[in-house]
């Protein structure tokens, strides 16, 4: 479905890079659409800034100072699996006007209080990266699945471990939309229990402010 050009900033998920937005981005840009799809600090072309300090808030600020030095006004901010943690901060961060809609796209949708490694397990290690999942969604062919693994590189621990710090921002943002990815069974709204009810059912959903 058409609409009329849109600013958009996509946020990628663990392990991942801006590179996961490539076609998305096509597909945006053909449609008249303004696209950013930075990386965040610590991974893929930023893999070498990692470090044991950099946590959540180092990639809040990634996106919320994108968002003020390219003077960003009325953006559609979308975070993809961990990218929901991001998201919820830079709604916090980011000052009203800012952000028109924000999607979550069957990413983590935290409540107040919590980190990302409350709701799913992380696999060990004894160094401050977390080696990526193998990524094998379902219904992506060899080639794609291939190209994922190639490209995912280890994240550092404390992004997984800060907890999400809510004071009623994302409330009062006018667009809000959860898109749920059916067919199997790691959708990370499953793993995020505490927030299911906000959510109504389906593959698509949207709530308005006051409801959560």
């Amino acid at each position: 479905m058409s609409m009329p050009p849109a600013t958009f900033v996509l946020v990628h998920g663990a392990w991942c890079g801006g590179w996961i937005w490539r076609r998305v981005e096509d597909l945006l840009r053909a449609e008249g659409h303004r696209v950013f799809a930075p990386t965040l600090t610590g991974v893929a072309d930023r893999s070498h800034l990692a470090s044991p300090a950099i946590d959540l808030s180092t990639h809040v600020n990634d996106i919320a100072n994108l968002l003020r030095w390219e003077e960003l006004r009325d953006v559609v901010l979308v975070g993809h699996s961990y990218g929901g943690m991001v998201i919820t901060g830079v709604a916090e961060a980011a000052p009203a006007g800012v952000i028109d809609a924000i999607v979550y796209l069957d990413a983590f949708l935290p409540a107040n209080g919590h980190s990302l490694a409350d709701y799913a397990p992380l696999p060990s290690t004894d160094d401050f990266l977390v080696p990526p999942i193998p990524a094998a969604p379902p219904r992506t062919n060899a080639a794609d699945a291939e190209w994922m693994n190639r490209l995912r590189t280890p994240q550092p621990r404390a992004t997984f471990e800060e907890p999400v710090r809510l004071g009623g921002a994302l409330e009062r943002i006018r667009s809000k939309t959860y898109v749920l990815a059916t067919g199997y069974d790691s959708s990370v709204l499953a793993r995020s229990p505490s927030r299911r009810a906000m959510i109504p059912p389906g593959a698509i959903a949207s709530w308005t402010a006051g409801t959560t």
